[in-house]
């Protein structure tokens, strides 16, 4: 029996971060600390497997409204059917005839859940990753991240772009280029120009999460893309300075400017600030990490940071400081 495991890791923005969604530009990094993992073998029926995320049975009326707020209605169920849906599609708009074999398939993930490191994501494209397998289908790199992004934002209403799709598909450091004037398209699928950097060229990188504030990334971005497609002026500009700051960011990592680089991460949450309504307890992560001696910018949506230290006395400075707000501190590991 041919069994397929696939898995998939998290992923921080390092700078740049949200404006995949806006005509801009990041660099991301993944993060292997944490991974997703789906399993394909053949079946005689099509079959999906629930996973733990998927309960139908709760200890108290609390137990499912907690469930609810983490996971959805549908756990990442949807997610995995979703991808089966557009590969489907994808091929027959391409010609591509697929064998009538039948699989089943189940997903894991130990991914902290809506704190913005791409866990929805990661399930998506490790089911791709074994579709392609199983029908032996090569799908261009650059057009992966584009057939993912649609999985969530066509099939299932998630307000989402290209960014967190690419750093899962390339993996490594990525920097991302999605100006008007960069964009391309194959297959009818957008997609910009898309750099591999060097992980070598990082410097020392922590990252902090606190689970119990964490809040769909839908609920993050929605009021903010919609302010932007009206051509609200300080959203607009908000978006083309975070840009400016991901291609300066490229420019410091080449040179291993780690000042400039811990002040261009400070700078892009600050021009985030300026534009959203974010929590209490997200901005207390970044003001903490930031009195301890270390450079601060969300990872995400919310709920995680990420930022760079001088040496292992700032990084345990840092980290004893975020533990007491309650937050897990990393090294993520990314090469």
């Amino acid at each position: 029996m041919q069994l397929i495991r696939k898995r998939v890791n998290a992923r921080a923005a390092l700078v740049g971060n949200p404006s995949d969604g806006y005509n801009g530009r990041t660099i991301s990094v993944i993060v292997r600390n944490f991974q997703a993992e789906v399993v394909l073998y053949e079946w005689e029926d099509l079959e999906l497997v629930l996973s733990e995320e998927d309960r139908n049975r709760f200890e108290s009326i609390h137990d499912l409204a907690r469930d609810v707020k983490l996971h959805g209605y549908y756990g990442g169920i949807r997610l995995v059917k979703g991808t089966i849906k557009k590969f489907a599609e994808y091929c027959y708009a391409q010609k591509i005839q697929l064998h009538d074999r039948n699989f089943s398939v189940r997903y894991s993930s130990n991914i902290p859940r809506q704190v913005g490191l791409a866990g929805s994501t990661a399930i998506v494209v490790a089911t791709l990753r074994c579709l392609m397998e199983f029908y032996n289908v090569q799908i261009p790199l650059e057009i992966q991240p584009s057939l993912a992004l649609a999985v969530e934002t066509q099939e299932l209403g998630i307000a989402a772009g290209l960014q967190d799709r690419v750093i899962e598909v390339y993996e490594g450091v990525v920097y991302m280029d999605f100006s008007r004037e960069s964009m391309q398209r194959k297959h009818g699928y957008d997609f910009g120009i898309y750099e591999r950097l060097d992980p070598k060229l990082l410097p020392p990188l922590y990252l902090a999460y606190k689970a119990e504030v964490s809040e769909p990334t839908e609920i993050f971005h929605n009021d903010i893309r919609a302010r932007y497609l009206r051509g609200e002026t300080k959203v607009v500009e908000a978006m083309q300075t975070c840009a400016a700051l991901a291609a300066r960011a490229r420019v410091a990592l080449a040179e291993r400017n780690y000042t400039l680089l811990a002040e261009l991460m400070n700078t892009n949450f600050d021009t985030r600030r300026s534009i959203y309504q974010l929590s209490r307890e997200h901005v207390e992560m970044i003001d903490v990490a930031r009195a301890a001696g270390a450079s601060a910018n969300f990872a995400g949506s919310g709920g995680a940071i990420i930022g760079t230290y001088a040496d292992e006395q700032t990084f345990e400075r840092v980290s004893a400081a975020l533990s007491k707000i309650g937050c897990m501190v990393i090294k993520p590991a990314i090469s």
